[in-house]
């Protein structure tokens, strides 16, 4: 018997990995001195750092990934999995460096998983770091035919004195939203429900496009424009509305004598999320404990350097929503509220 005939292709492999090496070339680094192909990669920290402090995160995609199976759209995914990790480590102000992967299936099919690769780096891209390597598991009768599961994590560094932790968050401050481009990786379970129940026409036009592109848009990365933000503007805060949205995630980068206060009409519930609430009849405080609603970034300035950040952030190319401020905290008081 051969590897092959207990389901393993070591050959599909190796096409695999030279299939996706010019994709992995694209995102590379000057700091990258071995990756794709190795044991090990290799990256040194640049120069430019005086007391660098690194800071890592790791992320899957969820059950977002049972829809691209669903619709076989595969190509938007691995900017989701890039997206999750290395927004997570910018809030606390690091430049993401490189990224790495882990793909898991029962019979690899080289084309789906090349067409992941591919947008993984695509989002590696977008975080202006290198992927630098990664791996590729076949694992037979793990995983349902036509299935695969993602993981994946970033490494970044910032200077051990420009780490933004929210202790010099204070009431007064400004609490800014960045828009997302959709539900993001979160809530797809639920979301997975709705549209189950409802049965709506994927390919209806859904606000100018395909209701299933829609559903599935990638991840927005916010790191260049925000890298850029920092040059010019002490950002205090950050939180990235994963799962637990606003209410769950805000809260994690206030210190615990302040609460942000966020008005709903500061923007407005975009189309997604006005029908996911409609049509799974969900209540406000849930899609604000579930969702994004829209806002996939919040950045906590002072309020003197509001306009100024709205300004640099829009010429970055982000929409950027005033959503209210910080206040000081009551006894008992929760530290996100929505009003």
């Amino acid at each position: 018997m051969t590897y092959r005939d207990a389901g393993v292709d070591i050959d599909a492999g190796d096409a695999l990995v030279e299939r996706i090496k010019p994709a992995a070339k694209r995102t590379m680094r000057p700091e990258v001195l071995a990756g794709i192909g190795g044991f090990g990669a290799l990256f040194e920290i640049s120069k430019k750092f005086k007391e660098p402090v690194l800071v890592s995160g790791t992320d899957g995609v969820g059950t977002k990934l049972k829809l691209a199976f669903e619709l076989d759209r595969h190509d938007t995914v691995g900017q989701d999995l890039v997206a999750m990790s290395v927004n997570d480590i910018l809030v606390q102000g690091a430049e993401p460096l490189f990224f790495l992967d882990y793909f898991a299936c029962g019979k690899l099919d080289v084309a789906t998983a090349a067409t992941v690769v591919e947008g993984i780096a695509r989002g590696c891209e977008l975080a202006g770091c290198a992927l630098i390597g990664g791996e590729t598991a076949e694992m037979p009768d793990m995983y349902p035919p036509g299935e695969y599961d993602l993981a994946g994590f970033a490494v970044g560094a910032v200077e051990k004195a420009k780490i933004i932790g929210g202790k010099s968050i204070r009431p007064g401050d400004a609490v800014l939203g960045l828009a997302s481009s959709g539900a993001h990786s979160n809530g797809y379970s639920l979301i997975r429900r709705i549209v189950a129940r409802a049965k709506p026409d994927l390919k209806a036009d859904f606000h100018g496009r395909p209701f299933a592109d829609a559903l599935i848009a990638p991840t927005r990365i916010y790191v260049k424009s925000m890298l850029k933000l920092m040059e010019s503007v002490t950002v205090k805060g950050m939180a990235h509305i994963t799962g637990g949205g606003l209410t769950g995630n805000v809260p994690r980068v206030l210190p615990e004598n302040v609460t942000a206060v966020i008005e709903k009409s500061a923007w407005t519930l975009p189309p997604l999320f006005q029908w996911l609430q409609k049509e799974g009849n969900v209540a406000d405080d849930e899609m604000h404990r579930v969702f994004n609603c829209g806002i996939g970034m919040v950045v906590i300035v002072a309020a003197a350097d509001a306009a100024k950040t709205t300004e640099l952030l829009t010429a970055a190319g982000e929409t950027v929503h005033a959503l209210g401020r910080i206040e000081a905290r009551q006894p008992g008081q929760e530290q996100t509220l929505i009003v």
